[in-house]
């Protein structure tokens, strides 16, 4: 989902490294490089950012999926609003 705020054992904030670590692992350096340089380096906190998946896109995709089914069922979709 989204890359939580705080580390779930220690504590420590990591929520402000996600997208840093995320670009800079997408253009092919070695995590652990990223981590080491970002100051991560208790394995709790390295944990949270190497094990996150981002999946909100993908929730979010068929959410408006959903809502554009629902108006073709009540007959919505080109309707003009007032």
């Amino acid at each position: 989902m989204i890359i939580p705020v705080r580390c779930f054992s220690c504590g420590k904030v990591i929520g402000d490294k996600w997208e840093q670590f995320a670009r800079r692992v997408s253009m092919g350096e070695a995590p652990g490089a990223v981590l080491d340089d970002l100051g991560i380096t208790r394995y709790c906190c390295r944990r949270m950012l190497l094990s996150h998946v981002e999946l909100i896109d993908e929730i979010l995709r068929f959410y408006m999926g959903r809502r554009v089914q629902e108006s073709i069922e009540e007959g919505r979709v080109g309707a003009s609003r007032n």
